[in-house]
């Protein structure tokens, strides 16, 4: 389900298989012109009458049911063969997220900051659940993600179908400041779960561990802020490589 016209916006620029638009009419006079383009249903009705027929409040006056992607269409073979041979490749990886909104913000980091794809363990939360794709801004539609059935194989697999450096984001003695990290074309910011971070056998297959170095009175950050910052940091260094 997505929901507010934000989004819905987002999910007419795309090819997602729309089944059917839950919409208030002032909102529908806004989205007409887009909404018209696409064979949908589309169903018409005050704020009022949308929540007592969804059972939620519905304050931003429009609803998108869509079409879920099967296991096979969010496989890592469709994503290695969509980025095979291509120059440069970011990806964000995350292991164990489960909380919905930290898993909406790291979709919006990464567009933000142009990541070309994320990578989620089989544990995290799911970026299609209506507030995590509120939260995304809905590019958990815009930007292509995959799941995978074993992670650390398919981590292995990355590393070797599409040459990507693996740089865990974690504290500790193995753990480099994130500006030392050489710059690389082809790289992974792993993120680890919000209470323990990264675990033991996905630093160990990491080329690197990266830190970011702050106060020792606040020994982490949210994963969301982290990934943030890392992104930022080799987004910058892109565009030095690129200029």
């Amino acid at each position: 389900m997505v929901e507010s016209e934000m989004v819905v916006r987002r999910l007419l620029a795309t090819d997602w298989k729309i089944h059917s638009i839950f919409i208030a009419p002032n909102k529908y006079e806004r989205l007409a012109p887009l909404i018209n383009k696409r064979s949908m249903n589309i169903f018409i009705a005050d704020t009022r009458l949308m929540s007592k027929v969804t059972g939620f409040h519905i304050h931003r006056g429009v609803l998108a049911a869509v079409h879920r992607p099967s296991p096979e269409e969010l496989g890592i073979d469709r994503l290695i063969s969509r980025f095979r041979g291509r120059p440069r490749i970011s990806l964000l990886l995350v292991e164990g997220i489960t909380n919905v909104d930290n898993m909406g913000a790291l979709f919006r980091n990464a567009a933000a900051f142009g990541v070309d794809a994320l990578v989620l363990d089989h544990k995290c939360c799911d970026p299609l659940y209506r507030k995590a794709l509120r939260v995304s801004m809905g590019h958990a539609l815009s930007l292509p993600w995959a799941v995978t059935v074993d992670w650390m194989n398919e981590l292995e697999l990355l590393k070797q179908e599409l040459g990507i450096k693996l740089i865990g984001c974690e504290t500790g003695e193995l753990a480099v400041p994130i500006w030392d990290v050489d710059y690389t074309d082809r790289f992974g910011l792993v993120m680890g779960e919000e209470k323990y971070g990264l675990s033991a056998t996905t630093v160990e297959i990491c080329d690197v561990i990266a830190e970011i170095p702050m106060s020792i009175k606040v020994p982490s950050v949210n994963v969301a802020v982290a990934s943030a910052v890392g992104l930022y940091e080799f987004l910058r260094r892109k565009s030095l490589n690129n200029g």
